[in-house]
């Protein structure tokens, strides 16, 4: 029981088309205190090549996921995103450009990354800023938020 007493009862699975690896890499470059914790290559030839990775564990700014080279069965949609809770606008700038390369913009603060897995890149106080009329309306009209304009709607 080793293991799983490590592991968090509940952690994120995330099923890749072959490129686990690539995306796991990426992720890493994009959060800070970010690691692999485990890599598990195929014991046996199956959907994946045998000796190839599998599974890989690893931590993205103190959350812990997994992902698996699964293959093309299944896609990420928009029903399932991560949200990223900024303390500042260069935060926002931060993982909004590093997210986006390669991927696209959305509305309200979301955006998909070049994996096809959705996020939301929102101010760490946006629910207060959007309890007014005018904060609602000013986020409905951002696609990445500017938290000065938020701060400004919610407030007059």
């Amino acid at each position: 029981m080793g293991a799983l007493q490590e592991t968090p009862r509940i952690t994120p699975f995330l099923w890749f088309d072959g490129n686990a690896e690539e995306a796991v890499d990426f992720y890493l470059t994009v959060f800070q205190n970010s690691r692999k914790h485990n890599v598990v290559r195929s014991a046996v030839q199956t959907a994946v090549a045998e000796g190839k990775v599998l599974v890989i564990d690893f931590e993205l700014d103190g959350q812990r996921f997994t992902a698996l080279n699964g293959g093309p069965a299944f896609k990420f949609n928009k029903a399932i995103s991560f949200s990223i809770a900024c303390q500042n606008q260069q935060e926002i700038d931060h993982y909004w450009a590093k997210l986006t390369d390669g991927g696209a913009e959305v509305q309200c603060g979301w955006l998909e990354d070049r994996f096809g897995l959705s996020w939301q890149v929102v101010p760490a106080n946006i629910g207060e800023l959007i309890k007014t009329p005018k904060g609602m309306e000013a986020m409905m009209k951002m696609v990445k938020f500017n938290i000065a304009e938020l701060e400004r709607a919610a407030n007059s």
